[in-house]
C-alpha cells in the first residue's frame, strides 16, 4: 500500500516543475520546433535518400528524427529534474526533513525517481506532439514504446539522483547534462542511421548506450530498427527486445544504488 508520506513527497516533486512551465516545458518545446524546422523541413527536404535501408516513401527524414529527439528531451529532463531536486535540497538543507520523515529509503528514492520520470515523459510527449505537427505520426508498437519510455526516463532519473549527490556546485549539474549526456545522445544515431556509417564506426557506435535507447524508441514508434541491419544475424530479429531487457535491468541496478547511497548518507550530510 502506498503510504501518505510517499504520496506527499511525490506530489511535492511533481508540483515543483508543474508550477514552473516557463522553465520546464517551454524551453524544450521551442528548441524542438527549431530542430524540426531546420533539420527536418529545410535540410531534410533536400536529402533524396536520407536513411539507408528505410523506404523514403514511408519514412521521411523528419519522421526519422522524431524518436531521437523524443529520447533527448525525455532523458535530459528526467536527469535534470532529479539531479537539481537532490542538489537543491542539499544546498538549502531542506532534504534533512525528508530524511527524518517516517519514509523508508526505498520510498524516498522511488518518489524522486517517479516524479522526475513523469517530467521526462511529459517532455517526451510534447516533443512527439510537435513532431506530429510537421509530419503525420502513427505508433507501430505501442506497448513496446510506452514500456521503453518509462524505463529510460526512470533510468536517467536514477542517474540524476547520483548526479545530485556527487555534485559540489550548480556548475557540476550543467557539466553532467550539457557536456556528457547530450553529446552521447547526439552520437547515438539521432540525426543519422547506423547503416550510413562504415562497418568499423557501426561497431564503435554500439559501445554508446544511447544508441540502444534511440533505436528502441524508433522501433516502438516507427517499427524500424537499425539493429536489424547492424547487429549480428543471430540477434538481429529480436535485438530491440533484448535492448529493452538490458535497459530494464540497468534501471533496477541504478535505483538499487540510489537506495544504498541514501542509506549510507552519501552526499546527503555534507
Amino acid at each position: 500500500m502506498i503510504s501518505v508520506g510517499f504520496r506527499a513527497l511525490f506530489r511535492r516533486e511533481v508540483l515543483r516543475f508543474v508550477r514552473r512551465p516557463k522553465n520546464t516545458f517551454m524551453p524544450p518545446a521551442i528548441t524542438n520546433v527549431l530542430y524540426f524546422a531546420v533539420f527536418g523541413v529545410i535540410l531534410g527536404g533536400r536529402i533524396d535518400s536520407p536513411v539507408e535501408g528505410v523506404p523514403g516513401a514511408d519514412f521521411g527524414y523528419i519522421l526519422f528524427l522524431i524518436p531521437g529527439l523524443v529520447v533527448l528531451g525525455t532523458i535530459s529532463n528526467a536527469f535534470e529534474n532529479a539531479s537539481f531536486s537532490i542538489f537543491h535540497g542539499r544546498w538549502n538543507e531542506y532534504i534533512h526533513e525528508t530524511l527524518t520523515s517516517p519514509l523508508s529509503y526505498a520510498e524516498m528514492v522511488v518518489a524522486y525517481v517517479g516524479a522526475s520520470a513523469v517530467r521526462g515523459l511529459i517532455v517526451g510527449l510534447i516533443v512527439a506532439i510537435i513532431g506530429a505537427l510537421f509530419v503525420p505520426l502513427s505508433i507501430a508498437n505501442g506497448l513496446f514504446l510506452v514500456t521503453t519510455m518509462v524505463v529510460i526516463s526512470a533510468l536517467f532519473a536514477g542517474f540524476g539522483i547520483i548526479g545530485g549527490l556527487i555534485a559540489r556546485d550548480f556548475d557540476d549539474l550543467t557539466v553532467m547534462n550539457q557536456f556528457i549526456l547530450r553529446p552521447l545522445v547526439f552520437f547515438g544515431a539521432v540525426f543519422y542511421s547506423l547503416t550510413m556509417l562504415e562497418p568499423i564506426w557501426q561497431y564503435v557506435s554500439l559501445l554508446n548506450p544511447m544508441v540502444y535507447m534511440v533505436d528502441s524508441v524508433r522501433y516502438g514508434l516507427l517499427g524500424y530498427s537499425d539493429m536489424h541491419y547492424v547487429a549480428p544475424a543471430a540477434y538481429a530479429e529480436f535485438a530491440p527486445y533484448l535492448s529493452l531487457v538490458i535497459l530494464s535491468l540497468l534501471t533496477a541496478v541504478v535505483v538499487a544504488i540510489d537506495i544504498y547511497l541514501f542509506k549510507t548518507g552519501y552526499g546527503l550530510t555534507d
